[in-house]
C-alpha cells in the first residue's frame, strides 16, 4: 500500500508539471512574462520618483515666493494667488502677516532671492507625499515702503536679510503646496 501511495504522489507531481508547460514553450514564456510584470518597483524607479518630488518641491517653493511678492506688494492682496501654492499654516501665516503690513500702510517692493536650495527629506509613500526643503532666503532687495508715499520704511540695522529657512511641501489633490515655512534664525 505504501508503494502505491508513493507512486501516486510521484505521478500527480509529474502530471502537474506537464500541465504547466507545453511542448512549444509558450506556457513557460507566459509564466515568465507575468512574473516580470508583477515585480516590485526597482531602486531606479524609486529614485526617479524621489527626483520628481524634489523638482516639484523646488518649483512649488519658487512659485510660492513669486506669489508672496505679489501678496505683500498689493495692498488689497487681490493680485496674488497664494492659495495655489500654499496651504495650512504657511497660507494662514502669510495672509495674516501681509494683512498686518497693509493695515499699517505698508507694501513691499523689490524681490526675494532663493539660493542654496536643497531637498533634505523626501517621502513618496504614505498618505501625503512630501518633501522638506532648506533654502537661503535673501530679502535684502525686498523692502517695505509706505503704501501712499512709496518712501522706504526704516528698519533695524542688525536685522537678518539672508537667513536659512526650512519648509515643507506636500502633495494635495489640487497639486503641491507649501504647508510650513519656518525661518531658522541663522544667517546664510
Amino acid at each position: 500500500m505504501r508503494k502505491v501511495t508513493v507512486v501516486s504522489v510521484a505521478l500527480c507531481a509529474a502530471l502537474a508539471l506537464t500541465a504547466c508547460s507545453s511542448s512549444d514553450g509558450k506556457k513557460d514564456a507566459e509564466v515568465s512574462e507575468s512574473r516580470h510584470v508583477t515585480q516590485l518597483p526597482t531602486a531606479s524607479a524609486t529614485a526617479d520618483a524621489k527626483d520628481a518630488v524634489k523638482r516639484q518641491a523646488i518649483a512649488t517653493y519658487r512659485a510660492y515666493w513669486r506669489e508672496m511678492e505679489k501678496l505683500y506688494g498689493d495692498r488689497s492682496g487681490k493680485s496674488a494667488h497664494l492659495d495655489q501654492y500654499a496651504a495650512a499654516a504657511a497660507l494662514k501665516n502669510a495672509q495674516a502677516d501681509s494683512s498686518r503690513a497693509h493695515d499699517r500702510g505698508r507694501i513691499y517692493t523689490g524681490s526675494v532671492a532663493l539660493t542654496d536650495q536643497a531637498v533634505t527629506e523626501v517621502k513618496v509613500t504614505g498618505k501625503i507625499p512630501n518633501a522638506t526643503l532648506s533654502s537661503c532666503l535673501d530679502i535684502s532687495k525686498w523692502q517695505p515702503v509706505d503704501a501712499e508715499t512709496k518712501k522706504p520704511v526704516s528698519l533695524p540695522e542688525n536685522r537678518l536679510t539672508k537667513y536659512r529657512i526650512l519648509s515643507i511641501v506636500e502633495k494635495y489633490p489640487e497639486g503641491w503646496r507649501v504647508t510650513s515655512d519656518e525661518p531658522q534664525g541663522k544667517a546664510c
